[in-house]
């Protein structure tokens, strides 16, 4: 019982953390290993997309009662993200993916500096691209990350962020509605192919989805609230953390 309660607590932390900019894995992950070492890894990962996928439903719905979405654009984008994650998810049964974690640190600390440089990167809309360009930049999007949520996972919500503000202009509350779309998708389809081949304790999962949906709830009302300054500098502290956490199982491991 204490156990269940233990990951309840982090699985509503990372509904809130994921809610306002991605990232929250990197609390209900550890903490669903630690707890549950008896347990296969892929069981374990799989049982952490059913709050996860719960959660962040629950944020794009909140967001896009509030902020006005590109459905054109997002269906299509979230479509093809599931494609790929589906994709990224079967090829972690054939090729290793321990070089995805290096790579993923440097690309961290990039996004980190640069956002951190540039005080008004994402607060608000930069200029607007063409619909052409738009297309081409939202399904390599889609089909990148995707892959690299169904292959690693990690920091999926932060890099859809970054995504959408640096490639499609948009400022932080914009990308974070769009981006539970996506990551809603990319959860899905992970969570697909993990139950299809029974990798799934509900007994753990379905409360742990409650306590998620609690913590989405408080993330979302907070970055409407708060807006783009807020979630600019909760981006940065997330970030830091991912690249804190990366640079230790590199060190670790090593």
């Amino acid at each position: 019982m204490l156990t269940l309660l233990t990951l309840c607590f982090f699985s509503f932390l990372a509904g809130f953390i994921d809610s306002i900019v991605g990232g929250g894995g990197l609390v209900q992950t550890p903490a669903i290993l630690f707890s549950l070492p008896q347990f296969p890894i892929p069981v374990l990962l799989g049982t952490t997309k059913v709050p996860s996928a719960v959660g962040t439903l629950l944020s794009a719905v909140q967001y896009s009662r509030r902020v006005s979405i590109q459905w054109s654009l997002l269906v299509p984008m979230a479509i093809m993200a599931f494609a790929a994650a589906l994709t990224g998810s079967w090829t972690l049964t054939h090729v290793p993916n321990t070089f995805m974690r290096p790579l993923a640190l440097v690309i961290l600390v990039v996004m980190f500096i640069y956002t951190l440089l540039k005080p008004d990167f994402g607060q608000h809309i930069a200029r607007i691209i063409s619909r052409r360009q738009q297309v081409i930049r939202m399904i390599a999007m889609a089909l990148v990350i995707g892959f690299y949520d169904g292959f690693f996972g990690p920091g999926t919500g932060s890099f859809l962020v970054l995504g959408l503000v640096s490639l499609l202009g948009f400022d932080f509350l914009r990308a974070s509605a769009h981006a539970k779309w996506v990551n809603l998708a990319t959860n899905m389809a992970s969570l697909t192919f993990f139950a299809s081949k029974g990798m799934v304790l509900f007994s753990v999962a379905l409360p742990m989805a409650l306590a998620n949906l609690a913590g989405s709830f408080v993330g979302v009302r907070l970055a409407l609230l708060k807006g783009n300054s807020f979630i600019r500098v909760f981006f940065l502290c997330v970030i830091a953390a991912t690249i804190l956490r990366f640079a230790f199982d590199l060190l670790s491991n090593s």
